[in-house]
């Protein structure tokens, strides 16, 4: 029922579909929105219309004084007046473009010229045969017209800046005052007009206004939009196969990340076993592998305090058996003293191991937490060894007068190592006491601090050495079992655990160390931890 409910939770928070991850949407918005900002952009091109209406005004200035000039020798006569004959002659000799029309005016605004009547060119291709426009050309005009209508008003205006807005009225006193025009207006058609009108002048007096017109800036901007159509959907399609990609590559990964640790945390699964993304060479990869290494090592600790608590109840059931054996049979020897001191003593042994166990116990479990909570610290290997061994000093003949001595063979050298001063200075302890109970009474327990190498890794490196009987070889690595207990004869029973090797090992192996013991060839045992120096 509980693996169901999270099965069920974990579809709904993950989705079915590749826009049900809330990363592949922001893959896909956030190409897209560069992307949209690109096109709205490209279609609005007020900079480009702001360029062609001042070159488009430039031009127009410059055909206007070449036209004046020309009309102020060849159509005026010294009166001063404007020979209008002539200068219907000349508009018809100037073959303007397509797009241009010229105008001419008397002083008082009467038409007397005008090269969309006077011309005699004909286009034979000026209508072009009527047909329906493509469903891309419809497009590229929407999306203009969309971008113009909705941006244009927030957009800056500088083509309206480059040239004012004003009638052609407005104009044309302005160049009837012999000054030079510039503006721009709207046909009745919805065209943008480009107008400029110049005086036509005899020595200093105006006989006339020039008008040049053009109508062409609305068409070439509509036509610069519409050849960017294919350019933009390249563009969009690029952005869309990038982002599938990207969602492929980034969100589908780790939502199977994901999925497969909620059916860890279900107990549907008990490892995240996706190859495909452990051989991939980059984070991705990096982070599948990490966290299968991550659910390993739980598992391992998993197992290791199932083991754990399967010790701890096989080494509390052996006291608890011979205290229950030793009271029913104290129940039917009440008649024998003898024999029930002797009970009461075994009672009274059981009872001291069962608290050394509980202890013990107690410390290896708190050890754990310790191991994580406690920050680690620069140490002095040296210097915090040698000030474990000083609380050894004025131990009395109750502690087997063994002595423990301190040496430095590192010749000064300061090691640091990165540590928990806590858990190492139990190691220390430990193997120091461990040592003491295989010596013999009055012997010596030497702690040297050297140094070694492994590669290029300084390491430092603490040796305990015993006087006591050694090791078998066979038990070299057994000893670092959890609740083995070898002790030598005359120990007092119920004083040793068992775990004051496993919890060195423990914490040696925390710290990226090594720990491990041989025997000595002049007779005892020597147990040697390395550690990594800084």
């Amino acid at each position: 029922m509980a693996n169901g409910k999270v099965s069920r939770k974990a579809i709904a928070r993950h989705g079915s579909k590749v826009f049900g991850s809330r990363i592949a949407r922001l893959i896909f918005a956030s190409n897209l929105a560069g992307l949209a900002i690109l096109i709205i952009g490209a279609m609005v091109l007020n900079e480009m219309r702001a360029g062609f209406v001042v070159s488009k005004k430039q031009d127009l200035v410059a055909q206007a004084q070449i036209f004046t000039s020309l009309l102020g020798d060849d159509a005026t006569t010294p009166a001063p007046l404007l020979d209008v004959e002539a200068a219907r002659q000349t508009i018809v000799r100037l073959n303007l473009p397509e797009r241009v029309r010229a105008r001419i005016y008397t002083p008082d605004g009467e038409l007397v010229g005008d090269s969309f009547y006077l011309s005699e060119r004909v286009d034979i291709d000026a209508l072009p045969p009527l047909q329906e426009p493509s469903d891309f050309a419809r497009l590229g005009a929407s999306l203009s017209e969309w971008a113009s209508d909705t941006l244009g008003p927030i957009m800056p205006r500088r083509s309206s800046e480059a040239l004012v807005a004003q009638s052609f009225e407005e104009e044309f006193e302005i160049a009837v005052r012999g000054q030079e025009a510039a503006s721009q207006r709207f046909s009745d058609r919805g065209q943008r007009i480009i107008s400029v009108s110049m005086p036509i002048q005899r020595v200093s007096a105006v006989v006339g206004v020039l008008t040049l017109e053009s109508n062409d800036i609305d068409e070439i901007i509509r036509s610069e939009r519409a050849a960017l159509i294919p350019f933009i959907g390249v563009a969009v399609l690029v952005a869309f196969i990038t982002s599938v990609l990207l969602t492929l590559g980034i969100a589908r990964p780790l939502r199977r990340l994901s999925v497969a640790a909620d059916r860890i945390k279900a107990g549907t699964s008990d490892s995240i076993d996706i190859p495909a993304l452990n051989s991939r060479k980059d984070e991705i990869g990096n982070l599948a592998e990490s966290m299968q290494n991550m659910t390993e090592a739980l598992l391992e600790r998993i197992q290791a305090n199932e083991q754990f608590a399967a010790d701890v109840a096989h080494e509390l059931k052996n006291p608890l058996t011979s205290i229950r054996s030793a009271v029913e049979t104290a129940e039917r020897v009440q008649d024998d003293p003898v024999a029930l001191e002797r009970l009461r003593q075994v009672i009274a042994q059981d009872v001291k191991r069962l608290d050394r166990l509980i202890t013990d116990i107690s410390n290896a479990s708190r050890l754990e937490a310790e191991m994580t909570r406690v920050p680690t610290e620069q140490m002095d290997i040296a210097g915090f060894v040698h000030h474990v061994v000083q609380t050894y000093e004025g131990l009395g003949r109750d502690d087997r007068s063994v002595h423990v001595e301190f040496r430095d063979d590192t010749m000064g050298a300061r090691l640091l190592v990165r540590g928990r001063d806590g858990p190492l200075g139990q190691v220390v302890r430990n193997l120091i006491d461990n040592a003491r109970s295989f010596s013999p009474e009055g012997g010596e327990v030497f702690v040297i601090v050297d140094q070694s190498n492994d590669g290029p890794q300084t390491i430092a490196r603490i040796m305990v050495e015993d006087s006591g009987p050694g090791i078998p070889e066979d038990k070299l690595e057994k000893i670092f079992s959890r609740f083995y207990t070898d002790r030598p004869a005359g120990t007092a029973f119920g004083n040793n655990s068992g775990l004051g090797l496993s919890i060195v090992q423990q914490i040696v192996t925390t710290h990226r160390g090594k720990v491990w013991a041989e025997n000595r060839a002049e007779g005892g045992a020597r147990f040697v931890v390395d550690l990594p120096a800084i």
